[in-house]
């Protein structure tokens, strides 16, 4: 315990490295004189994240997210240049006299640009262009070029390009996400860095939700890299990362927008989107987005049916105080996803492409679904204490679960398979409180902006189920023996004398952070950040025989350290990280000792880039994860586990966004991922994680938008997905192989002021392709949309 406490002497060293580096630091921004100023629209709106460039030079900052901006420079004559997408650019002439000189501009007024169908042109243009700023990545108004963290976000407007109506087809963009992995409730999980990950978190606060999330309501989708463990806690962040699901908030202006899509399967959807401001005064704000989705599945039988409803409502109380309410609603029926663990008790290599299973079977029912349902409510209130201060308070609560039937496949030999079906129900609910301080001040000539936390998470559940299997058939021959035990007749009678599994559990965890963002000059960074966590299992409670078992408690520190370097001031950085992950392990070994959490640590280090106007944009990274203190069996007394195993994840991360000339844009991404048991159990040891997935991926996607002529607002699109062969199963006496892919998309859409129409068909190969859990995924699929915006 006293080890997971104190962290690794290798942490402490890196941490205090950094602190004595910041007090010695000889480069300051001592010599310069300051401009300042507000970036605003004509109506006075705050104008975030706009890009300020100083002509002629490499010099530059970005408006934070209330549109201020603070720029160091030495005594001379400049040119700013002010650009923000859908409004004109606008120059103005200063003078430094001297290092005690400060500009104060006031508010720099940004004419909008003449035809909303221009703005619209440009930001589908720069869809692929950069990575948009985030405060949720860092906990802090930090610009991704000085952030030395990694992270991809993926716009509703390069959604809406794609055609996209699942979170599937969001995750196509992210470099390393893999084929996406479809769990119980179709609920969807992806890869990260070679660890499974799921999206567990929105606007920043845990959201467990363990049904599936339609993405009606996503302003953007954030995929941090990295352990995160330090800002985000260890209870839903992956050893990968996280997802993190930016919703749309309510606006000034009104806007009322209706799309239908309807493709392949029969596929119908339905899209709402309203905002109106309920005062005249505009201090009452709502929005709500809404969807009611229907689709079969392209096998024999399956289907998947929901409603979504997200209304949200900003309330300003002052000039100084906000609170965000948002309600997330949703029903889903369907039938339980494929998975497929085949009969590996035979040594040898096996691919599931030559198996003989029917691409087209499905072996479910549509007769045989469940219910799903979720109800989840977010509170957000932000304070201005002062001009560098804010309190910013967040309630995130969810309930979810579901009733009815989810099902497996189990081999039973090489050729033979049964369904294992669990009748019954599951609740989930989780309670997030979190309290921030976010400020900026100077101390010891160094800029600061720092974040200061507390965090609650709560998380219960409970479970009603009972398991019964089919009968066991040759999966190459005739169905007709499974389908007369894969019915609902037959499998309630089943379960009505099957054994009982009714249980409780609820975990607490309680965590303190402090994050600095620390500017020892004008491009010179540290980030240095710390996390206290005390988790309390409270045991899992059979309800059945009133037995407690389980019940443990651990407490873990933190550290995240990193460091960022502007080659050329907002436009190229060179970073370095150090960051930590942990997961809570119960139990001791067979000599009583109390098994410490098991503890992930990351060194990263790598290029950004936003160069040419945000024309180019994108990052370059090495990563190295090495996970220690891993349970395994005890070699000695197989009855017990040892915590000595250890994991490796290495690999390199490419990013790139570029405008190559006006309309025309690209997003590649690329990732290699190299892992392995170093220390297991022999059966694994020295091999790759089945789980980890394709060790190369390759995605991409190219854009072309008619600006000008008759076919001024048509827009084409062709990108693809790329994944090397990988495991469902590897051992060192038996492989199950998952071939490699390569799946072609193309789309092409039509964009004026208020109407909006498109047409994508996925795989356009008719590629054959499996994920994880061995699911055939969609062959070729037309799908086709139609918007009006009122």
């Amino acid at each position: 315990m006293k080890k997971s406490l104190l962290g690794s002497k290798r942490a402490t060293a890196l941490f205090f490295l950094f602190l004595s580096f910041s007090n010695i630091i000889l480069a300051t921004n001592a010599d310069k004189g300051i401009t300042k100023g507000q970036l605003t629209d004509v109506a006075g709106n705050a104008l975030p994240f706009a890009s300020i460039a100083v002509r002629g030079s490499s010099m530059g900052t970005s408006t934070n997210e209330k549109g201020f901006f603070t720029l160091p420079l030495q005594p001379g004559s400049y040119t700013l240049q002010f650009t923000y997408t859908g409004h004109e650019t606008a120059n103005r002439s200063i003078e430094i006299a001297n290092k005690h000189s400060i500009i104060d501009l006031g508010q720099v007024v940004l004419q909008e640009s003449d035809q909303l169908l221009s703005e619209i042109v440009v930001r589908q243009q720069k869809v692929a262009a950069h990575i948009e700023e985030s405060d949720y990545v860092a906990r802090l108004p930090l610009k991704n070029m000085e952030n030395p963290q990694v992270y991809i976000t993926v716009s509703d407007e390069l959604l809406k390009q794609q055609v996209a109506t699942k979170l599937d087809d969001a995750l196509k963009n992210v470099p390393g996400a893999g084929v996406p992995i479809r769990f119980n409730q179709n609920r969807v999980v992806f890869l990260s860095r070679g660890f499974t990950t799921q999206p567990k978190f929105r606007n920043g606060l845990t959201s467990f939700i363990q049904t599936n999330i339609d993405p009606v309501n996503t302003e953007r989708i954030e995929v941090i890299k990295g352990p995160s463990a330090t800002l985000f806690g260890s209870s839903v962040v992956s050893y990968g990362g996280l997802l993190n699901r930016v919703t749309k908030k309510p606006g000034e202006n009104r806007l009322l927008e209706v799309s239908y899509l309807s493709g392949s399967w029969n596929l119908n959807r339905l899209n709402l989107d309203y905002n109106h401001a309920l005062t005249d005064d505009k201090s009452v704000l709502f929005r709500m987005n809404s969807a009611v989705h229907r689709e079969n599945s392209f096998q024999d039988a399956g289907f998947s049916n929901s409603f979504t409803f997200t209304p949200s409502a900003l309330f300003k109380l002052s000039e100084k105080v906000k609170l965000l309410v948002d309600v997330e609603y949703g029903q889903n029926k369907g039938t339980s996803p494929i998975r497929f663990s085949p009969w590996t008790n035979s040594s040898g290599t096996r691919n599931i492409a030559s198996m003989g299973m029917d691409y087209n079977r499905s072996f479910a029912s549509n007769d045989v679904f469940y219910n799903a349902s979720a109800f989840n409510i977010f509170l957000n209130n932000d304070i201005e204490i002062s001009e560098n201060w804010k309190s910013q308070t967040a309630v995130s609560r969810t309930s979810s679960g579901f009733d009815g039937y989810t099902s497996q496949l189990q081999g039973r030999s090489d050729t033979t398979l049964r369904a294992q079906v669990t009748i019954g129900a599951y609740n989930y609910n989780s309670t997030n409180i979190q309290q921030n301080f976010i400020g900026s001040f100077k101390w010891l000539n160094f800029s600061h902006r720092i974040v200061l936390g507390l965090d609650y998470y709560n998380y219960s559940s409970n479970r009603n189920t009972a398991n019964v299997y089919s009968a066991t058939v040759d999966f190459r021959k005739s169905l007709d023996d499974y389908y007369a035990t894969y019915n609902r007749a037959y499998l309630d009678a089943e379960a009505a004398a099957a054994k009982l599994r009714m249980e409780k559990v609820e975990q607490d965890t309680y965590s303190s952070y402090i994050s600095d963002a620390v500017n020892l000059n004008d491009r010179l960074s540290i980030l240095l950040s710390l996390r206290l966590d005390h988790f309390r299992n409270h045991g899992t409670d059979n309800l059945i025989t009133g037995s407690n078992s389980g019940k443990y408690h651990q407490t873990a520190l933190s550290p995240k350290l990193g460091i960022v370097y502007q080659l050329l001031q907002e436009r190229l950085s060179l970073f370095s990280n150090y960051m930590n992950g942990f997961s809570n392990q119960n139990g001791s070994d067979k000599e009583g000792n109390s098994f410490k959490p098991e503890n992930a640590i990351q060194y990263e280090g790598g290029l950004k880039a936003d160069l040419w106007n945000k024309r180019l944009s994108g990052s370059l990274s090495y990563y190295h994860i090495l996970v220690k203190d891993v349970l395994r069996d005890d070699p000695t007394d197989t009855d017990y586990s040892i915590q000595d195993g250890e994991q490796l994840s290495q690999g390199v991360e490419l990013q790139l966004s570029a405008q190559i000339t006006k309309g025309l844009s690209l997003l590649v991404g690329y990732a290699y991922n190299d892992s392995k048991y170093l220390k297991a159990d022999e059966t694994i040891e020295g091999l790759r994680p089945a789980s980890t997935g394709s060790p190369t991926t390759l995605n991409w996607w190219l854009n072309y938008n008619f600006n000008e002529g008759s076919l001024k607002g048509f827009n084409l699109g062709l990108g693809g997905n790329y994944g090397s062969s990988s495991y469902q199963t590897n051992t060192q006496t038996a492989q199950v192989i998952i071939p490699s892919y390569l799946t072609l998309d193309a789309s092409v859409g039509w964009q004026t002021e208020h109407f909006h129409i498109a047409v994508k068909v996925d795989n356009l190969s008719n590629e054959r392709y499996w994920s994880y859990r061995l699911a055939p995924q969609n062959p070729r699929r037309f799908t086709g949309t139609i918007a009006y915006r009122f």
